[in-house]
């Protein structure tokens, strides 16, 4: 019986594994097994300078212009250990433990390790397995479990479909992911390019021009130079109005010239004298049905759910913790349909979670499936419920604060496919003596669905919401009036907004847009400012912004071709190389348009703000154990006295009296001593105790 090591993506899918399989080790169809798992991504690529020949290093080290752009030819695609600060502990920490770890296990006589990280549908799952694997110089047979959630069915199904992938150049999914991560790493030079640009105008922030990133600030900005921009232009026009106040007006044309519009009221009004009161005819009833909108994805959720003032961020992790839970299903998804299975097993569920949700169970009569919801094509399928039903919305508090927000939304969606069509009356009319001018509305007969939850009608974008419409009888006559409009004016950016856009265009899927308007609100490098959905720039934001106008990276329609071209690698439709070409194109457009960009910051934003002055500690240079070295002369704003200096270069312990960053004051005893930050040596007093009350 083969033996295999199952490597999963983190703890908590290790977790369900053991659940699923009955344990970290044992015997499931036909094999033993044990589990183990990576904590995400454990390596990285190494700098640009660390990729090439050695005569290569000062140029690809270098963030000069004329270098650029770069031979992507002259790297190695070299990978290393990921080094980063444990927020919990402050202290720098290695994957390298983490890789040595599972390369011991690995040398346990396995037959096969078999891949088990999320299916993402980037490859990403399959890039960070395939990384740890080649980080042990693993050269046995590879496996891999697709499995499309974490449920003790999903992970058992696919346990016993295990697919050999053990030529990773072969295996699509991580050609697709090793491509897209090739060519974000490359990209970096376009922030090379703006950062160093925008320093030379004074301007010194990092301004990242990602795939994303950059089609995203540069919409929010244009959006709101709209804003800024905008001129109301008031106009008027002849209509009518019947008894019920139902408004009969010409259909509008497309241009910017429409003939029966007049700038002002005067002229309107010699309009107004030309008609009269007018008998309204040819009225018609049609019985029209609607049905359920589609089932949402990621995008959509935190449209919805930012106007509540739930971040990406927040929605995002809360989400994920949610998913590993299985309270919901798999996060990262492409799909909008289910297929047929995943919809057979949630129907049994159906009263239960419309119980939690509190949803009559009596609307919830079409539970067949629908040909427009469920499709035999897909994966993971759309985010809905998944197999662990809460006892009440307040339950899933300890998950994150939009946890009971995201599954109200997300059951209430997918419940209402289970509802029937929203019927209504569709109502229209015209005059007899001016047949131009007509009128339509619905009247509402049965809402079914939208009784439930209407999806089409909560991510629509705010400017675009239906006005009210009157419902009583037509007529019999309508009178002219004169009605008063004017140009609209621009949508303020939201995340309803900008996800609506990205939709429209086909940039990014779902999850990765959330996971990329995350990550630009987050950190002092934050580009975006996200307030109860609203949208702005950060000076940051702004720079990068202006740098990237006219630029290919900004623009949706490659950025959409991008995409394209990495499935189209994935699928062995294109080669690697040939995406990464599109990589230097992309640079040599965008650069001298860039450099052009940078001249008009300080005309589009005025002045870079100043910089506060760092204050620098004086030095000095003595003997110490034999050694010349230089430190500082004085810590935490204590200036060290000659008797102290003396101590310190004896190698004797001093005290004197500090604060903390909190401002309490404690008594600091240390020595001088060599150490280290961020890779680099130096020598200074270091503490020796720890900060305690002044008495």
């Amino acid at each position: 019986m083969p033996n295999y090591l199952i490597l999963t993506e983190k703890p908590s899918a290790a977790a369900n594994f053991v659940k699923a399989l009955g344990g970290q080790t044992g015997t499931f169809n036909q094999f033993n097994y044990k589990i183990t798992n990576l904590r995400g991504h454990v390596m990285t690529l190494k700098e640009p300078e660390a990729m090439v020949a050695d005569e290569l290093k000062p140029r690809y080290k270098s963030w000069l212009i004329k270098h650029l752009p770069w031979d992507l030819a002259d790297f190695s695609w070299e990978r290393t250990y990921i080094r980063q600060r444990n927020f919990r502990t402050g202290k720098i920490e290695s994957t390298k433990q983490l890789v040595d770890d599972l390369k011991k296990e690995a040398k346990n006589g396995y037959d096969a390790i078999v891949i088990a990280t999320d299916t993402d549908p980037s490859g990403e799952g399959e890039l960070l397995a395939w990384e740890a694997l080649d980080a042990i110089k693993w050269r046995g047979k590879v496996l891999r479990a697709n499995f499309m959630d974490e449920s003790v069915k999903g992970i058992q199904a696919a346990m016993t479909q295990l697919r050999d992938v053990s030529d990773k150049q072969q295996d699509g999914d991580y050609i697709k992911g090793e491509s897209r991560n090739r060519w974000d790493f490359a990209s970096m030079q376009l922030t090379r390019i703006a950062t160093t640009a925008a320093k030379k105008q004074g301007f010194k922030v990092v301004a990242r021009q990602g795939r994303l990133k950059s089609v995203i600030v540069w919409q929010i900005y244009a959006q709101l130079e709209a804003i800024k921009n905008y001129v109301k232009k008031p106009y008027f026009e002849v209509k009518f109005k019947d008894p019920a106040g139902h408004v009969f007006g010409r259909v509008t044309p497309e241009g910017d010239v429409i003939p029966w519009r007049f700038p002002t009221k005067t002229a309107a009004q010699q309009d107004l004298a030309q008609y009269h009161e007018s008998a309204v005819v040819n009225e018609k009833h049609q019985t029209r049905t609607q049905a359920p909108g589609k089932l949402l994805d990621l995008a959509g959720l935190a449209a919805i759910l930012a106007p509540r003032g739930f971040s990406a961020q927040e929605v995002l992790g809360t989400y994920q913790k949610m998913y590993e839970a299985q309270v919901v299903s798999y996060p990262r998804t492409e799909d909008k349909t289910v297929t047929p299975e995943q919809f057979n097993e949630l129907l049994p569920k159906i009263d239960q979670i419309a119980q939690v949700v509190q949803v009559d169970p009596s609307l919830l009569t079409h539970r067949q499936p629908r040909p427009t919801h469920v499709k035999t094509k897909g994966a993971h399928g759309a985010n809905r419920p998944g197999e662990n039903v809460p006892t009440t919305l307040a339950s899933l508090a300890k998950f994150g604060p939009s946890a009971s927000a995201i599954y109200e939304v997300i059951a209430k969606n997918y419940l209402a496919m289970l509802a029937e069509d929203y019927v209504y009356d569709h109502v229209t009319a015209n005059l007899a003596d001016y047949s131009a001018f007509k009128t339509a509305y619905n009247v509402p007969i049965a809402l079914n669905f939208k009784a439930v939850y209407d999806a089409q009608r909560a991510t629509k974008v705010d400017d675009e919401t239906e006005e009210d419409v009157a419902n009583g009888q037509l007529g019999p006559l309508a009178q002219p009036y004169l009605h008063e409009g004017a140009n609209k004016k621009p949508q303020a950016p939201t995340t309803k907004w900008i996800m609506a856009f990205l939709e429209k265009h086909n940039v990014g899927t779902g999850a990765t847009r959330v996971s990329t308007l995350s990550d630009m609100s987050k950190g002092t490098k934050a580009m975006i400012k996200e307030t109860r959905g609203k949208l702005t720039l950060t000076e940051t934001g702004n720079v990068s912004a202006v740098m990237v106008k006219d630029t290919w990276i900004a623009s949706p329609k490659i950025t959409k071709r991008l995409f394209e071209m990495m499935d189209q690698v994935g699928q062995f439709e294109m080669t690697m190389p040939k995406l990464l070409e599109s990589v230097t194109q992309v640079v040599a457009h965008d650069m001298p348009i860039m450099l052009a960009n940078a001249e008009q910051l300080t005309a589009q934003l005025g002045q870079p703000k100043p910089t506060p002055k760092r204050k620098v500690s004086e030095k000095m240079t003595a003997t110490f154990k034999g050694e010349e070295i230089t430190f500082a002369k004085e810590w935490s704003g204590h200036v060290f006295t000659d008797d102290e200096l003396t101590k310190l270069l004896n190698g004797a312990e001093i005290s004197f009296e500090a604060k903390s960053k909190r401002g309490k004051p404690y008594t600091a005893t240390g020595k001088l001593a060599k150490q280290t930050y961020k890779g680099s040596t130096f020598y200074g007093f270091k503490l020796k105790t720890k900060p305690k009350k002044a008495c």
